[in-house]
């Protein structure tokens, strides 16, 4: 039986990437959506976030001197089309979705209603959040963090290249520890990479926990659903 009845997914764009780092790769999309289904079989309700990063990233640009307003709705156009591509992967494998976006682009999603998402879900039908809040200067995290809050999601799971969260960069330094569970609150006191600090305090806030694990290993996010012990919980009680 699995360990969660509700889910959020936290993708980043570059998992869409797979290995050729930007744009959409569709074997990359067949490895995470066989995933989805494998999950979605189970009965768990599947919510999805989906960042733009494999597109265009709205930060680096404003860096580069674009307008930060302009560059982050570049942004979240960029998480629609990647919402649209995991839409068409899911449907093909003969799994409901719905896409629902917080920006308003009717011909192609639906617009974000928290009681009208929730319903689809109970419904069975997977639900894909893209155009990140809907907002400028807010992260595809912070909407990962807000969408779980409102559906009243179980856990978030974050979904990356790597098999948890660690003490620094595991590719410099293969000697940083890795950390089975950890408190919101270490990871906000050491800076740690795993979603930005308004996403970690609204998850503290509501007590949402949050798994960081491996996506790209085929079959981990079933583990992970089922109760394992895999990649890093992030809670309110730490125990290591």
């Amino acid at each position: 039986m699995a360990a969660f009845k509700r889910i959020l997914l936290k993708l980043s764009g570059e998992a869409l990437a797979g290995k050729q780092g930007y744009g959409i790769d569709p074997g990359a999309i067949d490895i995470i959506c066989n995933q989805i289904r494998e999950v979605h079989d189970l009965g768990v309700e599947v919510a999805i976030v989906v960042g733009g990063g494999n597109i265009f990233r709205g930060l680096k640009a404003s860096a580069q001197g674009m307008d930060r307003v302009n560059a982050d709705y570049m942004g979240m156009l960029a998480t629609i089309i990647n919402g649209l591509a995991l839409q068409d992967a899911l449907e093909k494998k003969n799994v409901y979705t719905r896409l629902m976006s917080a920006l308003s682009i009717v011909q192609l999603a639906e617009p974000f209603i928290s009681r009208r998402a929730v319903r689809h879900l109970e419904k069975g039908r997977i639900v894909i959040f893209s155009g990140g809040t809907g907002n400028p200067y807010f992260s595809t995290d912070t909407a990962a963090a807000l969408r779980a809050v409102q559906i009243k999601a179980d856990v978030i799971l974050k979904g990356t290249k790597v098999d948890g969260v660690y003490e620094g960069d595991p590719v410099k330094d293969p000697a940083f520890k890795k950390f089975d569970t950890i408190s919101f609150n270490k990871v906000l006191e050491r800076g740690l990479a795993v979603m930005d600090a308004t996403s970690i305090a609204m998850c503290r806030e509501n007590r949402i926990p949050i798994v960081v694990f491996n996506l790209t290993t085929e079959g981990t996010l079933l583990r992970v659903v089922n109760g394992e012990p895999v990649g890093t919980i992030v809670k309110e009680d730490d125990h290591g």
